[in-house]
């Protein structure tokens, strides 16, 4: 007996983003990613199957983190020391994406200066094809002094340059324009506050296809379920027709999963809590894969081995198989 599906006819399309340049566009991009443009919820592909995948970038850093996992550190060897072989391992673990993160502080204790963060930056470009962000250290006027060099050295990369914020969202945007690059514009978990913020960068004249919003989230047993619920909300409202959410999403289930104690500690715990690479590797993956679930187009990575069962996971749920009409 035949059973017929309900489908929903959503008015309202997700945007567009392309993030790269080639040589055509003015750029030294081997590739470049596009994300957005889904016309309803996650996988739903009965409905209408979205025309781009989630993709994954893989986060590293402008030296050696002190604060990252020995998991994550023993896992990608010496290449940690290194940006530019830290990024061709990137490239090579299978990431869509490289997030370089700038520190706040170099090796010796001083501040990061600008020629040193935009020398890192080109020789990561002259040494991998694929698509950039840029975030600085999460400190409004450090990112401000950054990121304004770097994106006046890389004009017309479209790199995407974050974090913008609330606090400092007019420096960034500004650069931003000027210099031909995207942006990663982040709020609290709240559906208004993150319309608000895209309100305010597209009132500066900011084109809502170069930006990405970052609705920020837990990872999982940490409020992932706060995170998801402001997520599917902000997918909903972007459906429904409101051009200040149709932005496609980006989130750092890296970043999240590998704080938590579950991935941080490996004496003290009880034994039911098995391999602690294991289980590391498994809470990363099942943040991201949630994640994705409510509706992100990039998730941020640390592990290869979480890239390797992420794109194992997006692969699946795209396949053809699962499309019902």
């Amino acid at each position: 007996m035949p059973v017929d599906i309900p489908k929903d006819n959503w008015p309202g399309t997700v945007r567009t983003v392309t993030i790269g340049a080639t040589a055509a566009d003015g750029g030294t991009r081997t590739s470049t990613v596009t994300v957005g443009g889904e016309k309803n919820l996650p996988f739903l592909h009965f409905e209408s199957k979205a025309p781009n995948r989630p993709v994954i970038a893989i986060e590293i850093k402008d030296h050696r983190p002190e604060d990252w996992s020995t998991l994550l550190l023993d896992a990608w060897g010496e290449a940690v020391n290194y940006p530019v072989q830290w990024a061709k391992a990137a490239e090579a673990a299978g990431a869509d994406l490289i997030e370089l993160s700038l520190s706040l502080n170099d090796l010796n204790g001083n501040p990061t200066s600008p020629e040193a963060a935009v020398k890192t930056v080109k020789d990561v470009l002259a040494n991998t094809g694929l698509p950039l962000l840029v975030f600085g250290p999460g400190q409004a006027e450090a990112d401000n002094n950054l990121l304004v060099a770097i994106a006046e050295a890389t004009k017309g990369e479209k790199i995407v340059l974050g974090i913008a914020e609330d606090k400092n969202y007019r420096t960034i945007i500004a650069t931003a324009m000027a210099n031909g690059h995207l942006v990663n514009a982040r709020s609290p978990m709240d559906v208004n506050l993150a319309k608000q913020l895209n309100i305010l960068i597209s009132d500066m004249g900011m084109p809502l296809d170069r930006v990405l919003m970052d609705p920020t989230t837990g990872a999982l047993g940490y409020g992932i379920e706060y995170g998801f619920s402001a997520m599917e909300r902000l997918r909903q409202a972007a459906l429904q027709g409101d051009a200040m959410t149709q932005l496609p999403m980006l989130v750092t289930p890296g970043f999240e999963a590998w704080k938590t104690k579950e991935a941080k500690v490996n004496t003290g715990v009880p034994d039911g809590w098995g391999d602690w690479l294991e289980r590391s590797i498994n809470w990363e993956t099942l943040t991201a894969m949630t994640l994705i679930e409510a509706g992100a187009d990039i998730v941020v990575l640390r592990h290869a081995e979480s890239v390797r069962r992420v794109k194992t996971a997006i692969t699946d749920l795209m396949a053809a198989a699962y499309t019902l009409a």
